[in-house]
This record gives structure tokens, sequence and C-alpha cells, in this order.
């Protein structure tokens, strides 16, 4: 999956906070990645079936849990810190529970140190059991120290119908394949998520089927490498067929997917894409490096001219596609002449964005090995940062400027935060747009089109230049057994 910086997004609010007095309360912070999102949902599901409701104060909360990445190291210090900071809280109130849950939470390394630095954590449990809150809450209410339960495998068989609290609007996150079978070099990945394993295709239908039902009209299919969905049936299947399947549900107008594997990329998703009227024709494609010796290092199974076979077949048969990807700069052993090759090949593609990253070494990769033997000097790392940057926000400037003049669709999300007279949105294809508040009329999950006026490096703006296409959302206040 596509790394974030590292921040902290707190478990929501519920607009029936009267019928919650009394209640336990909760609170999950989450770093990382959409999948980890989606595990929130998940264990917030689970809580407020047993009774528990949200809060987005500490000092408030019975249960606080840490949901933590493993991909990057800033990720992992920003929550280490955080469980930090915790100790003086939980002294202040012995009542509360604390507990670590992710990524991290599946390494040795990380478990080490929370048994010698953070005796004050009650519960520590993985990716692969995290349906089985429940029972691991009230195993840790009956253990006097730290309860560390974290399975190695996930096994063959996939939890489903397990309750889910999802966040209210018209946007909704579902798992389709869990782990990744790559094994890039640089990467934690499938040692803390698993390998590969797809929903049987039945179930993810029910589940949008449900979610269609409830309101959810723009999807995004989740996976670490959700183009290989499939491939693990007898016979295999393709992403393409499930879209397939999922397009002609009524009430959903957007279908997204995140995050592809450029390798397992087929022909067959090209084509269908090309003909979809609901799949974003923007492609997010992890490219991570130009030069054929690192792609080789990384392990990414593709060389360059394969990547750009594929930019060129995307672009002969999806008509206004736009690429992003994900670069990853001063990889162990990285020469001038390799990231030469890197921003070539930026040049030829011309992503719309890119997420840009300084490689960030993780124990027990093999490239964590390497980092010692062939490092890449952080002075030289920075300047080449900064030149790949200064080369993609001109390519990117000069993206947006094709939009001035045009009137896509955009999902208002709500008001800026910067300027609360500007309503924040995004086109289907990712775009960040800033709308003119024209009305008092609240436009948050509405489907409205726009006339682009200016365009920036980063966004692009405009005004109202219609009706909205879809009805104020509905409130859901059940928790649907996904």
């Amino acid at each position: 999956m596509t790394a974030v910086e590292p921040h902290i997004r707190d478990a929501w609010h519920r607009e029936d906070k009267e019928e919650n007095v009394g209640s336990p309360r909760y609170l999950i912070h989450t770093l990382g990645c959409q999948m980890n999102e989606r595990d929130s949902e998940i264990m917030a599901g689970q809580l407020e079936t047993m009774g528990y409701a949200p809060t987005a104060a500490e000092d408030e909360a019975d249960l606080i849990i840490i949901n933590t990445c493993a991909v990057r190291g800033s990720a992992e210090d920003h929550a280490l810190g955080h469980i930090g900071r915790l100790k003086q809280l939980k002294a202040q109130h012995p009542h509360m529970t604390l507990a670590v849950a992710g990524c991290m939470a599946q390494e040795p390394k990380t478990i080490a140190w929370l048994k010698r630095h953070a005796p004050h954590v009650d519960l520590v449990f993985g990716t692969h059991n995290l349906h089985q809150l429940r029972r691991l809450l009230d195993e840790a209410e009956q253990h006097e120290e730290m309860l560390v339960e974290v399975w190695k495998s996930a096994g063959d068989t996939l939890a489903e119908h397990v309750p889910s609290r999802r966040k209210q609007g018209v946007r909704a996150q579902v798992n389709i394949i869990y782990g990744c079978d790559k094994f890039c070099t640089y990467c934690i990945v499938p040692f803390t998520r698993g390998r590969e394993r797809s929903r049987r295709l039945d179930d993810v239908l029910a589940e949008v089927q449900a979610l269609a039902g409830e309101g959810y009209e723009a999807i995004t299919f989740l996976g670490q490498n959700v183009n290989s969905y499939g491939h693990d049936f007898d016979p295999p299947v393709d992403l393409a067929d499930l879209l397939t399947r999922v397009e002609p549900i009524e009430g959903i107008r957007w279908l997204h997917f995140m995050t592809p594997h450029p390798r397992d990329f087929s022909q067959k998703l090209l084509e269908f894409i090309g003909q979809s009227h609901k799949v974003s024709r923007q492609l997010h494609l992890p490219v991570q490096a130009g030069s054929n010796p690192i792609l080789r290092r990384m392990n990414r199974k593709y060389t360059r001219e394969q990547y750009l076979d594929l930019i060129a077949r995307a672009r002969s048969v999806i008509e206004d596609v736009t690429f992003t990807t994900d670069i990853i700069v001063g990889f162990p052993g990285e020469t001038e002449e390799d990231f030469a090759l890197t921003l070539d090949l930026v040049q030829q593609v011309r992503f719309d964005s890119a997420f840009t990253f300084l490689y960030s070494a993780r124990e027990g990769t093999p490239a964590a090995r390497w980092e010692d033997r062939d490092p890449v000097p952080n002075p030289v790392k920075k300047d080449r940062l900064n030149r790949l940057m200064a080369l993609q926000y001109q390519i990117s400037w000069e993206a947006n400027q094709h939009l001035l003049g045009t009137t896509p669709v955009v999902l208002v999300e709500g008001r800026s935060k910067k300027d609360p007279h500007v309503w924040a949105a995004r086109t289907q294809q990712g775009k960040v747009v800033l709308v003119e508040r024209e009305t008092e009329t609240d436009l948050t999950d509405r489907f409205v089109p726009v006339r682009i006026t200016v365009a920036k490096t980063f966004y692009v703006a405009g005004r109202i230049a219609g009706e909205p296409l879809n009805a104020p959302p509905r409130r859901a206040k059940s928790i649907p057994m996904w």
C-alpha cells in the first residue's frame, strides 16, 4: 500500500451521543495506510457491539488502541513516542486499557521494546486476529501483566461478517485481498500482513450490495497488491472479473482500487477500465525507481521497459488516463546514473503526482543489510529528493493547466480547514478541488459539477456549475456486519 506521512486519524464522532451516556469510551489512533484505516473501522464495530462509545479525548477513554504502521521508520518512531507519552495518563487512570495493534505489533523487535520500555501497555495483538477483539480484551483484563497474542500466520480462512463502524458519508473502503507475495527487498509488509489471500467474490459482492443499500456511493477496493486479486482461486479470476460484477450495482457512482503492482496489471483489467463508466481513470502505479539495476535490487520483478510499456498500453485503451506513483530515493547502491534514469522516466510518463520518499531501512528486510554496506549519504539523498520534487512539481502544475475551463464532477469532502468559506473536494481522479461556497447549503458528501477557473501545482479551484447529482446522504446508526 501507499504509505502516507505519519499522522493521527482519531476515531470519529457519533451523532447519537445522548444514547451513549454512561457507556465505556474508546479511542483508536490510526497511523499508516488505508488498510490500517479499514482495520480500525473493524475494531470500532466490534467495540460498539460490546457497548463502547467513541471519544476524541484520551483522558475520557476507558480503552485506547494504537493501530500502528511499520512501513516507514518515521511512522514507527511516532507510534513508540505516543505509547511512551501515555504512561503518565495510564498512571492517572489505572482503570484504562491500553492496547497496541497493527503491523508493528507483528514485529518481534516491537514486542521486545514494549516489554522493556512500556509495561503500562495491557494488550498487544496483530493484524491477523483483530476480529477477535472481544476475547482479547476479556483475557487482557484477567492478566496482571501485558498480554501478547500475535499470530505468525493468518491461516487459510478469512473472517467474514465482522461488525464494522464505517465513517459517515458516501465513501467506503472494502478489503478484497490481504497480504503480499512480492517480497520487495525494502518492504516489511509480507512479514507483518502475511501471504496473499483473496476474499471470495460472492462475499465482496454482498458487502458492496449492502453498502449501496446504506447509501454509500464511492467504493475503494483495498489490498497490499490489489490487482493480484483472485490469483489464488481455482480456477483463477482477475480483478476485472470482480469489477465487471460490481459495475451494474445501482447506487454506486465511483469505483477505485489501491494499491496495484505494475507486474500484475493485466491487459484485461486495462481494457475493462477503458470501457467502464464507474472505475477511476487515474491509475496509481508505484514505480519506485527508473533504473533496472535498482529495480532488480528492490526485487520489483519488472524492468523499466516493461513499466513504460504498461503506461503506453494503458494510454492506448483508456481515454484521458492519468498516472500517479511512489518513488524511493537513495536506495542502497543507487548511483547518480541510476537516479538520472529515474528522472528520465518521470519526464517520459509525466505523472500527475508522486509520493516521494527517502529510503528508510526496515529491520528484517534484505535491504537493511545493504544499507550498512552500500549506503547513499544523507546529503546526497536529500539533494536527489529535492531535484525529483522540483521536476514533479513542474509536471504537476502543467498537468493541472489542462483542467482549466473543464467541468468535472467532484465529491465534496467538507469545508476547507484553511478557509471555511471554501469547500474542499476531489475529482474521481483524486485531484484536490477548492470550490467557492456561494450558499449556506451543506454540500458535504454531495457530487457536484464544478467549472475549473484556477490551476495551481497541488490543487485546482472553481465554482459550482450545476445542481448536486445526489441527495444528502443518509446518516445510518446501525453497525453493518461486515
